[in-house]
């Protein structure tokens, strides 16, 4: 019997960019054995949940600071992913590092998608714009994105795709974090999502 699609979940915290990488590889065929049903957001102003409307998946809001823990607020994402029946949780600009309980309860479920060549800035601390920060004045003349699989270590887990970037003169973070959006995340990010999907339907057929 054929499995149905694997049931995915994206974990957001800003504009969600990557979300919508997601979704439009959804429509265009890239991605058909997983969708998308459940976006999560840290960040109860984050544009990624406007998308989500739009696109007719459920959002949801879940705060740490207003459960007052981090196992708080993994006991809350974990419920959801029960309600839900994810089989995979994607971090697409997630700004909160998941503990040890949280990820070894989804080995090899969980992915993450991180703005650099791992394992050039990565780890504790480099996040978001930092890590162009850091590429530029490092003076790389490539830098890029990377998809692994996410465990106890910061951007520690196995690498699924990487996708170099050419760093030019005169690009500020700003332009450069665009760059490897554009030339790597958006790409590499949803054939990630294809490639776990699919694999998660053969080994639950197993």
């Amino acid at each position: 019997m054929l499995k149905e699609k694997a049931r995915i979940a994206v974990l957001v915290s800003g504009g969600g960019t990557n979300l919508q990488a997601i979704l439009d590889a959804q429509q265009s065929g890239v991605i058909h054995s997983g969708e998308v049903v459940l976006v999560i957001s840290n960040n109860k102003d984050a544009y990624a949940l406007t998308r989500a409307a739009k696109a007719g998946i459920k959002g949801l809001y879940i705060s740490k600071k207003e459960l007052k823990s981090q196992a708080a607020f993994e006991a809350a994402v974990v419920n959801a992913m029960e309600e839900y029946e994810i089989d995979l949780i994607v971090l697409a600009g997630f700004m909160s590092i998941l503990s040890e309980g949280f990820t070894s309860k989804y080995p090899k479920r969980i992915i993450n998608v991180h703005p650099a060549l791992i394992p050039s800035f990565c780890g504790k601390g480099y996040y978001g714009l930092k890590v162009h920060e850091a590429a530029l004045e490092k003076g790389v003349k490539v830098t890029g994105a990377t998809v692994h699989f996410v465990n106890e270590i910061p951007d520690g887990g196995e690498i699924i795709a990487q996708k170099a970037v050419e760093v030019m003169d005169g690009d500020t973070p700003e332009v450069l974090q665009r760059r490897v959006m554009e030339q790597a995340e958006w790409i590499i990010l949803p054939q990630s999502v294809e490639k776990v999907s699919a694999e998660l339907g053969v080994r639950s057929q197993e």
